[in-house]
């Protein structure tokens, strides 16, 4: 029993080290926006290290439609941002992989549509 105890006293100040999570987006994720955004905001649970942080825009070809200029704001350690060229109609998808300031590494993906 005390074996126990001990180890779950062990496990308790790893759960501060918890992985960043995205707390939303503009675009939102799943949305339809009528005219095209100039950019994606991508918001996290935690500050970012912009050199290892990506985020990516793509159309439902594959094709990148970014500026590549991904930065996380210098006013907001949490905001990632890209610029966007001009969108048409359609589905795109945002891929992101983050590096929090605590080292952890995060995924993720999420479409918004464009409206005609």
């Amino acid at each position: 029993m005390a074996c126990i105890v001990a180890l779950l006293a062990g496990i308790g100040p790893l759960a501060v080290f918890a992985h960043t999570l995205m707390d939303h987006a503009v675009p939102a994720a799943g949305s339809r926006v009528h005219g095209a955004p100039a950019e994606v905001k991508l918001w996290c649970s935690q500050a970012l290290e912009s050199a290892f942080s990506t985020l990516r825009v793509v159309d439902r070809n594959g094709r990148q439609v970014d500026k590549n200029d991904k930065r996380v704001d210098a006013g907001d350690p949490t905001l990632l941002r890209v610029s966007l060229h001009p969108l048409a109609p359609g589905t795109y998808q945002v891929i992101w992989r983050v590096l929090s300031a605590d080292g952890h590494v995060s995924t993720g993906d999420f479409t918004f549509d464009v409206a005609p």
